[in-house]
């Protein structure tokens, strides 16, 4: 299966965020995307620990100078839950 390329070199800063989090959204279980950027994504990392806890993976692939590519999953469902959590 290939994963889905976000790359987000191109789009605007303000939009960037929101677009990310509607591509992890839209994954299935154990799916995931790979984010190319133009710096380190570190912040979007804390906002995903925030706002999406236990609910992904976040694996460099490539740390700069120029580019950044991060492996981003979408955890699958433990068996434990009750199909509410998203």
């Amino acid at each position: 299966m290939t994963e889905t390329v976000l790359d987000v070199r191109a789009i605007a800063p303000r939009d960037r965020h929101p677009q990310i989090f509607a591509t992890f959204d839209g994954l299935a279980p154990g799916a995931a995307f790979v984010l190319t950027n133009d710096h380190d994504p570190k912040p979007l990392y804390y906002q995903f620990a925030a706002e999406r806890s236990g609910r992904f993976e976040w694996t460099y692939l490539e740390q700069g100078p120029e580019t950044w590519r991060v492996r981003i999953a979408k955890a699958r469902e433990s068996a434990s839950c009750c199909g509410t959590c998203g």
